[in-house]
Parts: structure tokens; C-alpha cells; sequence
């Protein structure tokens, strides 16, 4: 039980607080700044929506008000098997004439699946089509700053960088406890990926806001979850960089109950499961220049939950001794504090001191769950939008 306890206690404060450390030591020692340059090659905007008709109008005047010249975009929607009026809404977009979609000279186009194929059926039917050097992916809801894809862009004038992903910015943090709970994690894991970028790549991209070039897009097989960390990851294969720039921005609002985060990371987590699978070669130290961010970062943190479990089992059985008797009491604190945290948010109640042991027990919890779904084969491919 002693070797069980130091064990999963070492792995964990490797995988939450050791990583991150010589995560920022290495960024320090061996960082690989990117060239940016304003360069202004032809790109390709792809958005593949379902049932999006609350954003999707919005988002394609998004992308036409963004600082890039209108000569040099290609937008392409798609949706798949949409039941609301999404595929009304583009076709209008394409249809009307008296539209600045027309006067600015934007290349538009629409493809419409009638019955749902799933994003990454239209992505791999999409992409060979379009006529970008660089191809910009993003979903219906987030919309970009104005620079955004000029910045994004500028990246690529460096022939190493492969993908370029921007920064998701929640613009809602302080409206409910498990929101900044929520948006801690998030700024945590922004800051992991700039310093795993500043050495080589990050580990996958925001699916919201990231851009790749034509000729490095591995089409995701069929039954793919995580369309954007499979390709940034095929793009590093291939020996390119996959990078993380800040100054490219995209607006989201996090989820507004633990209900809603717990869903979607579910299939996050399942995802990474099946990635495991998928680019198993990145584990390999000798063929991949981001082995250690792909064990440390993605395998250790999606199985960390056996390692919380392991410890506070064995610490059970050890207790009554020194100190053991001390991490167990910790251990029912922070766990308490999460419960109250869980309390808290079925009252309404903000607090951020109780809301991060809340929202890590809450992504631990998916974590557990989407290893058992994908050991079971129980996940699909089709998002399905949870409720906000």
C-alpha cells in the first residue's frame, strides 16, 4: 500500500505541478520563436454547423468584418443535416445579391448534407475543395477579433510552422461559480500550451479558433471524436510545428452549469482515448519531438483519475500512521470543499475557492466516464449540443 500511495502521489504532482514546471524551465532554456510576417496568402474559412441557426448569420458577418482582404477569402459552410433553419439562413447568404458578401468580392460557398454525416464526413469533403493555401477552421458560436486572422495568418510566413491555433477567450467568467472554476482551468491549460508551443508544439489546437496549410491536411478517419487534435497532430507527424499565438483571439462563454462542462468534456476525454490509439507513434521518443508533452500533458492528465482513486485507497489502509494520517485529512477537505462546491452551485452561490476543487473533481469524473465509454465502443462522432 506504501509503494500504491508514493506512487500515485508522485505521478500526480508530476502530471499537475512537476510537467508544468520543466514545461517552463524548457521554454526558458530551448525556446523556438515563431517568424511572424504580414503576409496575405489566399485562405479558406471553413465552418461546419448543426442546427446553428441562433449564430450562424452572425458568424458569417463575423468573418466578413475581419481584417483581411476580401480578395484573398474563401468562406465555405457547411451543414450537416441541419433540422432548424441554419440551411435556410446560408443559402440566403449565397443567394442575395444586394449582400456585401457580393460587393466585397468574398468567394462564398455552401454545402449542405441532407442527412447528418458527422463534421468530420464534411470536413474531409470540404477541404480538398477549397481554394485556400491556408485553411481556417472554426465553430458556428465563437466569433474572432477583428485581427484575428490576420494574426493567425502571419504565422505561417515561418516555413517550420505546419498549424496555428488562437486563444479562446470566455467573456463570462464572473456570472456563476462553475464559469470561473471553469475559465481557472482553462487559463491553466492556455499557459501549458504556449509553453509546450515556445519549445516545439502544442498538444492540438482550440477547435474554435486554429488554421493549417492545405498541404498538410491528413483527412481524420471517419469515426474520428477530435477533428481539432487529430490534425494538428497529424501536422507535427508530418514535422512541421504546431503553435499557440495569443494575439489571435476568438469570444466563447463558458458553460454555465457543471452539468453542461461534464458533457462535453465526456466526449473530449473519449476523444483522447481514442487519439491515444490513433497517433500512438507521437509516444515514441526517438520519431517524435513532442513525446514527452503527449505523455506527460495528454495520456497522465486523461488517466490521472486511476492515480486519485489508487491514492485514496491506499491512504485508507495507512491512516492511523504518520503522516499519512495528515494527507487523508487533506484529502477529505479537498473533497469536502468540492462537495460544498457542488452545494453552492444548486443555490446560486459564487465562490471561486470552492468552485476549482468543484470543476476538477467534475473533469476527473468525465475522464473516468469517457475511458469507460470508449472502452465500451458507446460514444459517437455526431456532437450532440448540450443546453445552455
Amino acid at each position: 500500500m506504501k509503494v500504491v500511495f508514493w506512487l500515485s502521489l508522485a505521478v500526480l504532482a508530476y502530471t499537475y505541478f512537476g510537467y508544468p514546471l520543466l514545461l517552463w524551465i524548457g521554454s526558458k532554456l530551448f525556446s523556438k520563436p515563431v517568424r511572424k510576417e504580414q503576409i496575405r496568402p489566399y485562405v479558406t474559412f471553413v465552418v461546419v454547423a448543426y442546427n446553428e441557426e441562433e449564430y450562424i448569420g452572425r458568424k458569417i458577418d463575423n468573418i466578413l468584418s475581419l481584417d483581411y482582404p476580401h480578395d484573398k477569402l474563401e468562406i465555405i459552410i457547411g451543414s450537416d443535416g441541419s433540422t432548424d433553419n441554419t440551411e435556410n439562413i446560408i443559402e440566403e447568404y449565397a443567394r442575395s445579391q444586394s449582400h456585401h458578401v457580393t460587393k466585397s468580392h468574398v468567394k462564398y460557398r455552401v454545402i449542405i448534407s441532407k442527412e447528418r454525416r458527422g463534421k468530420i464526413s464534411l470536413l474531409n469533403e470540404i477541404v480538398p475543395q477549397a481554394k485556400g493555401e491556408i485553411i481556417v477552421f472554426s465553430d458556428a458560436r465563437q466569433m474572432f477579433d477583428v485581427s484575428s486572422l490576420r494574426e493567425l495568418v502571419s504565422n505561417f510566413a515561418d516555413e517550420k510552422v505546419g498549424c496555428a491555433s488562437g486563444e479562446l477567450v470566455f467573456d463570462d467568467e464572473e456570472k456563476s461559480g462553475v464559469a470561473g472554476g471553469i475559465g481557472f482551468y482553462w487559463r491553466y491549460e492556455k499557459w501549458m500550451r504556449k509553453l509546450e508551443s515556445n519549445i516545439h508544439s502544442m498538444i492540438g489546437a482550440t477547435g474554435a479558433i486554429y488554421a493549417i496549410r492545405k498541404g498538410v491536411f491528413t483527412p481524420p478517419p471517419p469515426n474520428t471524436i477530435l477533428d481539432d487534435v487529430f490534425i494538428p497532430l497529424k501536422v507535427v507527424e508530418k514535422g512541421f510545428r504546431a503553435i499557440f499565438d495569443l494575439q489571435a483571439k476568438a469570444f466563447d462563454k463558458a458553460a454555465a452549469t457543471s452539468r453542461e462542462e461534464f458533457t462535453r468534456k465526456v466526449r473530449t476525454l473519449t476523444g483522447n482515448f481514442q487519439l491515444f490509439v490513433l497517433c500512438r507513434r507521437l509516444f515514441n521518443p526517438f520519431k517524435s519531438p513532442v513525446a514527452v508533452q503527449f505523455f506527460s500533458h495528454k495520456f497522465l492528465r486523461a488517466v490521472a483519475f486511476l492515480f486519485l482513486m489508487a491514492l485514496f485507497a491506499s491512504n485508507l489502509f495507512l491512516m492511523d500512521k504518520f503522516p499519512y494520517s495528515i494527507t487523508m485529512a487533506g484529502q477529505v477537505l479537498f473533497y469536502a470543499i468540492a462537495v460544498i462546491g457542488w452545494i453552492l452551485e444548486k443555490t446560486s452561490v459564487k465562490s471561486k475557492l470552492c468552485s476549482i476543487p468543484y470543476v476538477f473533481c467534475v473533469l476527473n469524473f468525465a475522464a473516468l466516464k469517457g475511458f469507460l465509454n470508449f472502452l465500451a465502443g458507446k460514444y459517437s462522432i455526431k456532437w450532440e449540443k448540450a443546453a445552455r
